[in-house]
């Protein structure tokens, strides 16, 4: 369960493993061990390791997406939550696959940039997958857009219902 965060949260740290061990007031070979899942910590110990590299141990909920009907033969998918992304990834450089931006297909997007986010939220919107959702929309960055996205009306109101709990 922590081997993968306890290896991340130590690798984006730029840490050794002998120096988080240190930090973290345990030995290396057991945080060897937690790190490949031969041995499970206890939450405590977890947040403690990740608490010496620097980080926290954050509950997010899980997003589950439901089919709530379609708008003209499109089926429209509405999270039960807004999803969150690493802001690397929330402001990046993006081109979206073929079966999204069909009619402008090559097309790379700015997401650091306002109006070429707009536009390319409006696309996953129309077109996406939930795992199009979860891979090119920020739920924070979508309820600053929000206003602003031109959107079927179907769309617009099977989503409100998720935006309206997030502000």
């Amino acid at each position: 369960m922590f081997a993968g965060l306890l290896e991340r949260a130590r690798r984006r740290a730029g840490l050794s493993r002998a120096e988080l061990a240190r930090r973290a007031r345990t030995s290396r070979p057991t945080l060897t061990a937690y790190e490949r899942g031969t041995k499970s910590p206890t939450l405590t110990t977890a947040e403690r390791i990740i608490d010496a590299a620097g980080f926290e141990i954050e509950l997010v909920p899980q997003v589950q997406f439901h089919h709530v009907g379609a708008d003209r033969g499109r089926p429209l998918y509405v999270p039960s939550a807004l999803p969150r992304l690493p802001i690397d990834q929330a402001v990046g450089r993006v081109v979206l696959p073929l079966y999204l931006n069909w009619s402008d297909p090559g097309r790379e997007f700015d997401l650091s940039d306002r109006s070429r986010r707009l536009r390319a939220y409006e696309i996953v919107l129309r077109e996406g997958r939930p795992e199009d959702i979860l891979t090119y929309i920020d739920g924070a960055l979508l309820v600053d857009a929000w206003p602003d996205l031109v959107l079927p009306q179907a769309l617009r109101r099977a989503w409100e219902p998720v935006l309206a709990t997030a502000a």
